[in-house]
Parts: structure tokens; C-alpha cells; sequence
């Protein structure tokens, strides 16, 4: 089969990689794609078109015989991209644009997980700043930190944590006067600060069925020891030791069942990854920090390398309701992606910059080298992006992957190169 992947970073390349391996498959096409993907050659092959130019995309499908789609970020899905697919007869691993609702609104999520009592921390919803305001005054000192979060999609940028009263007005003048995340911010959520540790679980569903991914863990921050500002994401391992059988067994109870049944009560079943980021408590309880309607990144490059299975079938599956009748296999190991970032990142970076890689890199036991922000200039590989590789080694421990992972990076070379030193140190 031809399968079409949507997408252009290290995510989207880790999902060509699994595609490409699948017996099933004949050719993978990746729209845009990026350097990795050109790279791989073989199956896959990039395509130049815009993850949301739906009808571009579309038209793309039925012109090569795509007999699966797979969308890799949430900009399409919030534009309604299954829904077209859907309408033309197209299989297509997505929720619709009304499930998508749970990543492109935080404020339809939070008042979904109150109605179906799904854990998450208490809140409050503004659409000016002169009501934002009052509610600040008005909060008493054991209330900060408050978390302050634009509705909409912001690329992962939309948060700011207030530790006090005039760190929370200066947000909300951020938000809604100088307007810094746009329509994003037409809605704003303060939500109550969750102490614990910070988690990711993925499913596959479809609909009714689902499948879990290794639980994961992502470090957001720019700095050695989570210090600095908040990222796309700079690294990540699977399994996360946090999320133990009897934590996961209450994330499935309390979280993952009665999202599943709430949506498709409500008429919009949700289908597809569903992203549930997490905080778990100190008595092992697991809060809800947000929903995305996707794999994660840097997280897909942990968690599709530990899945043993086939999952091009698994993604048939989704799409045809029949989730329960595939293999879903997990490997017994431990990964861990180091990002590779572009210097500056996540403010002001140049891109451009001639990329080095050390044939060593690929000799390297099982190691593998996502591209994240990459181009060509002619036939030059340059960055393109603040975060450019995400490099994922095995191992049969968590430390085996760690070590295996900072020996590849030193392999990957370009003026400003920056990659965190601790990931990983948590989960040890």
C-alpha cells in the first residue's frame, strides 16, 4: 500500500522510519518531510506540500493511490483535515475537527474533564483582562503559582507560569493586550498549580478500542536541571519508571475509558493518537495537564522505537474499527532522543548553518538519527529549525540507552549546536 504521512519534523520522520519497515507498505510519501526524510530514500520520498494545505493534500491521495494518511501535527486536524478525508472516502489515522477540540481548545477540554469527573487541576476561563485582572486580585497568597494558558494552538508556547500577583498581571496584559500568542489568547485558562512529576501516555483508538503505548517522559525545559524557559521539547525516554503498573492502571480507570466514553456520548468519537499529558502526584495519582490529538515530539522517537509490532497494521486497524484483532507488541527495552538544537533556541536562532554527520553515527548499535529541522541548499544538508535532530538510542536498561544516545551526538555537528547534558537523570 501507499501510505501518506503529513508533517515535517523529527515525529514525522520517526513515522516514516516504522511505516517503511511495514511489509504492507510499498511507498511512503511525506508531505513536506524534511533532510532525514529526503535521506532515507528506499520507500519514502517527500513531497512538497504544506501540512495545511488540505486540498493540495487531498488531491495528492487520489492522484497516488494513498490508501492511508497519517497527520503528525495538530494544525491540519484543527482545520478539519479528517473530516475532509473522511468525506472522500479516504482512510485517514486522525480525530475529526470536533474530537480535535481537545488540543485546539483548552477550555473545551477542561469543561469536558469536569463533566466527566476526569482528574485535572481547578480552573477559571477570561475572555478580557479587566475580569482576568480582578480574579488576580482577589486570590489569596496560598493560591500562587497560578498556570495561565492560552486556549488555543501555540506550538507548545502558550503557558506561563505566574509565581506571583504581578508576574500574573504581567501575563495577562501579554495575553490580551499586546496580543503575543494572536487568536490563541481570545480565551484565557488560570488553572491551579499541580505539584508532582510530569508524565506522557499515548493511545491509539478507534473509538472504542484502544491500544497504549510505553508511558514517556519529556524534559520541556532549556537548561540542564529543567531550569530556563519552556520548549517544543529537548529529549525524552520510555518507560518512564514514574508511571508503574498500578499508575497506569489509574490513568486507563480515571482518564483514558472515560475520555473515550465522554466523546462518543457527545457525538464526536475520538479516533486516532490521543496524547494525555500528566501529573502524578505523590500518592501515584494522575492529574490531567492538557490533551493533544497526537503524538508527541519528542516522545514519538522514544515510543515508535519500542514497538515490536507492525504499525501500519495497528493504524488499519484504527481507521476500520477493528483495534482488538492486531498485534501490539512492545519491545523489553528502554530508548532515550536527545534533542539537537539550533543556538538561541527557543528565542532568536539562525538558520542555514552547514550540517556535519559522521558516517560513525550509523554504526552505532541500535541508534537511530531523526532529523527535526533540516533542509537541503543544493545538495547541502543545513538546519532549518530551532530544533534540528532528535537522536534515540536502545538499550536494555535506561542507562544503557542514555550512554548510547550522548555517544551518538558528538557525531552531529553545525555552528550553535546545543543539546541538553541531563536527560534522562530523572528516571534514574
Amino acid at each position: 500500500m501507499n501510505v501518506l504521512i503529513i508533517g515535517s519534523g523529527a515525529r514525522e520522520h520517526a513515522m516514516a522510519w516504522a511505516a517503511a519497515k511495514s511489509d504492507r507498505v510499498s511507498s511512503v510519501f511525506v508531505a513536506p518531510g524534511n533532510g532525514g526524510t529526503a535521506l532515507m530514500g528506499g520507500k519514502v520520498r517527500n513531497v512538497p506540500l504544506k501540512a495545511t494545505d488540505l486540498d493540495a493534500l487531498l488531491a495528492f491521495a487520489a492522484a497516488n493511490a494513498i490508501e492511508l494518511t497519517v497527520v503528525g501535527p495538530e494544525q491540519p486536524l484543527e482545520l478539519g483535515i479528517v473530516d475532509l478525508f473522511r468525506r472522500d472516502g479516504r482512510k485517514i489515522v486522525g480525530p475529526s475537527q470536533a474530537a480535535a477540540r481537545l488540543e485546539s481548545s483548552k477550555v473545551f477540554a477542561k469543561e469536558f474533564m469536569r463533566r466527566y469527573a476526569i482528574p485535572t487541576a481547578g480552573y477559571h476561563v477570561f475572555t478580557d483582562a479587566a475580569s482576568a485582572d480582578r480574579y488576580i486580585e482577589s486570590l489569596p497568597a496560598e493560591s500562587w503559582p497560578q498556570v495561565i494558558k492560552a486556549s488555543g494552538l501555540c506550538a507548545g508556547k502558550g503557558v506561563i507560569i505566574a509565581l506571583d500577583r504581578q508576574q500574573a498581571l504581567e501575563a495577562s496584559y501579554a495575553m490580551f493586550d499586546d496580543r503575543i500568542f494572536g487568536d490563541a489568547a481570545d480565551e484565557v485558562v488560570f488553572e491551579d498549580f499541580l505539584k508532582g512529576q510530569e508524565a506522557s501516555v499515548f493511545a491509539l483508538t478507534d473509538g472504542a478500542r484502544y491500544r497504549l503505548f510505553l508511558s514517556a517522559q519529556d524534559h520541556k525545559r532549556i537548561g540542564d536541571g529543567d531550569t530556563g524557559k519552556n520548549t517544543g521539547g529537548m529529549g525524552a525516554y520510555a518507560p518512564a519508571p514514574l508511571v508503574s503498573a498500578e499508575v497506569m492502571r489509574k490513568v486507563e480507570e480515571r482518564v483514558i475509558v472515560p475520555t473515550l466514553k465522554g466523546m462518543a456520548e457527545e457525538g464526536y468519537p475520538y479516533t486516532g493518537f490521543l496524547y494525555v499529558g500528566l501529573m502524578i502526584d505523590a500518592l501515584g495519582d494522575p492529574y490531567v495537564v492538557e490533551y493533544n490529538a497526537r503524538l508527541g515530539d519528542p516522545e514519538t522517537q522514544v515510543v515508535l522505537p519500542l514497538l515490536k509490532s507492525d504499525l501500519v497494521a495497528a493504524l488499519q486497524a484504527s481507521v476500520e474499527g477493528t483495534l482488538d484483532t492486531v498485534e501490539f507488541e512492545m519491545h523489553a527495552k528502554s530508548a532515550t532522543t536527545i534533542v539537537i538544537a539550533s543556538g538561541g533556541y527557543p528565542d532568536h536562532y539562525d538558520s542555514g548553518k552547514p550540517v556535519t554527520i559522521d558516517d560513525e553515527v550509523y554504526q552505532l548499535q541500535e541508534c537511530m538519527v531523526f532529523h527535526a529541522g533540516t533542509a537541503f541548499e543544493g545538495d547541502r544538508l543545513v538546519t532549518a529549525g530551532g530544533r534540528v535532530f532528535s537522536v534515540t538510542a536502545l538499550g536494555d536498561t535506561l542507562k544503557e540507552s542514555i550512554d548510547r544516545a550522548y555517544q551518538a551526538v558528538p557525531n552531529i555537528s553545525f555552528e550553535g549546536a546545543y543539546y541538553r547534558k541531563d536527560i534522562g537523570a530523572k528516571g534514574l
